[in-house]
């Protein structure tokens, strides 16, 4: 197992995204829909909700002023009243949009910060197997693209509802002025109608499909940048980009279809646009010719049917919530897919460390057919013991390893840490009895004193320079130019110095169970031994879990567990494990591989 990053422990990143049906329910579990969004900021969903509305009765208000001020002339009244009217519709006008303008951006960037935290909380609580279904790639792109997406509904469909508000009060306030202006409106209005219902629909799966296969060109990236050093080393660049860029045809389809699908719409609606405006006028016109309005409604009425038409204008208002739609079905795909809980317990059971492994069974997350990794382990580590896991690749060691901490879930079966069932624990809980150490571990911190504490913050000094001092870290540490203190960012340090400092970090934690996964792979055989000979006396009470490549690592165990095809096939020492063949080949196999 290797120690990086949650996210990049999911599956292959070559596939694309598995397209779980999303959520119909009306319960919104992206939290951007309104409830979520007076949640996370309350004043700017409020002032956008009140400053769209105040735009839209602004635009309504407008005509009737021009009219008033266009009738007071004509009649050679004083023009002062009407006047006043139309500066302050004016006023509210310019208020309500400049509200707008600063409080939907704001409203979205809050809703963005709060998803992406869900998200990231999320997926490190899926962790790794059958719970994450997600590549690495796709779940960046989700974290990246999707959560803005889904963030920008509430100010989009805002804007959409301002518009449609204002729409309809336009053809309202035609038909007040006479009814046969409404009658000449809709006749145009109703095709366009269709228009944007077919585009909506169009451009939500175009949206989703684009999003979909983004994420799985992302994933292909994801991989080819961490196996780098390979691409480079098998002079293959050509080749992986080619593979990296397979599902460019596939993007660009779905990004053809969106714009195809947009022109047409824009296209239709800008044909049917003036017919309606011309028919309203030339209605308007042969009113005023009968008498029955005055020239001022004529203004007015040519105001009323550019406003009505402005729904049918707000294609990118459109495409705003259809890609905020879209964005919420993938951000929603992700948090449908239920993490482990923990329990409630939150103190460590009385004892020192007692593992059991009872019925454990785990299939593999990336087997359509339910391959078996573990079938049926019984296991007990004594308190204070150390046992190796011995077994040639794919036998399941580091999967094993894996459920003690619930890094993996077993399928079937149960573990217990001095007696109690390890889903009992709260997270913290867990953490402070069983701790990890794996083989290419990642430092996470400023310095590489607040790395070594990373699993337990507000460590004492001394326990971090005293772990670094059991992991044979300490003088290199401190032949550093800034010894603990020394910057994470840009610091060259080799594989076997990184695994100690990975030990360190898990020593500090002072957990009653260390696994140690392949944790000292990059040792030469002198060093692995002096650690393993500093842990048996420094960490005599402490039980211990080793992944074994090594027959010097096993050799140092209190007793081995020998794994074959997912099952145990002995427990023993290894002085008596060694007098089979079979066994002595395992490990002939491991330094080959």
């Amino acid at each position: 197992m290797v120690d990086v990053p949650i996210a990049a422990q999911a599956l292959p990143a070559g596939a694309l995204t598995p397209t779980p049906k999303p959520a119909s329910a009306p319960t919104d579990r992206t939290g951007t829909g309104v409830r979520g969004a007076l949640r996370v900021a309350p004043g700017a969903t409020v002032t956008l909700a009140l400053a769209v509305p105040a735009g839209s009765i602004a635009a309504l208000l407008l005509p009737a002023a021009v009219a008033g001020s266009v009738d007071a002339v004509v009649r050679g009244d004083l023009a002062s009243g009407p006047t006043v009217r139309l500066i302050a519709v004016l006023v509210l006008g310019l208020l309500a949009g400049l509200l707008a303008e600063i409080a939907g951006p704001g409203l979205a960037a809050e809703l963005t910060a709060r998803l992406r935290r869900r998200l990231a909380v999320h997926v490190t609580d899926l962790g790794t197997g059958s719970r994450n279904p997600f590549p690495a790639g796709d779940v960046t792109s989700r974290l990246v693209g999707a959560a803005p997406d889904a963030a920008g509904l509430v100010p989009s469909l805002l804007g959409t509802l301002g518009a449609l508000v204002t729409s309809l009060g336009g053809i309202v306030a035609l038909a007040l002025i006479d009814p046969w202006l409404a009658v000449g409106f809709l006749g145009g209005l109703l095709p366009g109608l269709l228009v944007v219902r077919v585009f909506m629909a169009r451009a939500t799966d175009l949206f989703t499909r684009y999003q979909a296969v983004q994420g799985g060109l992302a994933g292909r990236l994801t991989d080819a940048l961490a196996g780098a050093r390979t691409i480079r080393a098998c002079g293959t660049r050509d080749r992986e980009i080619a593979r990296i860029l397979a599902p460019l045809p596939e993007l660009s389809a779905a990004g053809h279809g969106l714009w195809r699908a947009q022109r047409s719409a824009v296209a239709q609606v800008l044909l049917l646009a003036p017919m309606v405006e011309l028919t309203v006028l030339a209605t308007a016109g042969w009113l005023l010719a009968e008498g029955r309005i005055p020239p001022g409604q004529l203004v007015a009425a040519a105001g009323y049917a550019a406003l009505g038409l402005g729904f049918l204008e707000q294609v990118e208002a459109l495409v705003g919530v259809a890609h905020a739609r879209a964005g919420r079905v993938r951000a929603a795909e992700l948090l449908a897919v239920e993490p482990a809980g923990y329990g409630t317990a939150r103190t460590l059971p009385p004892g020192g460390g007692e593992l059991v492994f009872r019925g454990v069974r785990v299939r593999a997350a990336d087997s359509a057919g339910g391959r078996v990794v573990l079938d049926g382990i019984d296991l007990t580590v004594p308190a204070g013991a150390c046992v190796a896991l011995v077994g040639a690749s794919g036998s399941g060691k580091s999967t094993l390893a894996a459920l003690a901490g619930r890094l993996r879930e077993p399928d079937e079966g149960e573990v217990l840490l001095d007696g109690l069932p390890v889903t009992r624990l709260a997270r913290g809980e867990l953490r402070r009895g069983v701790a990890y150490a794996f083989p290419c571990p990642v430092l996470v911190g400023a310095d590489l004193a607040e790395a070594l504490a990373y699993g337990r913050p507000g460590a004492d000094p001394e326990a971090v320079t005293g772990a670094a001092r059991m992991a044979y870290a300490d003088d290199f540490v401190r032949r550093l130019p800034a010894g603990y203190a020394t910057r994470i960012d840009g610091l060259a340090l080799s594989g076997g110095e990184v695994q100690r400092l990975g030990l360190a970090r898990a020593l500090v934690q002072d957990a009653r169970v260390l696994v140690l996964d392949d944790a000292t792979s990059g040792l030469d055989t002198v060093t692995e031994h002096h650690i393993h000979e500093a842990f048996r006396t420094g960490l005599a009470d402490r039980t211990r879990i080793v992944v074994a490549h090594r027959a010097t690592a096993a050799a140092d165990a209190d007793f081995v567990a020998w794994l074959e095809s997912g099952r145990i096939k002995a427990l023993g020492p290894h002085t008596e494990l060694w007098n089979d063949p079979a066994y002595r080949a395992v490990f002939t196999r491991e330094e080959r591989t």
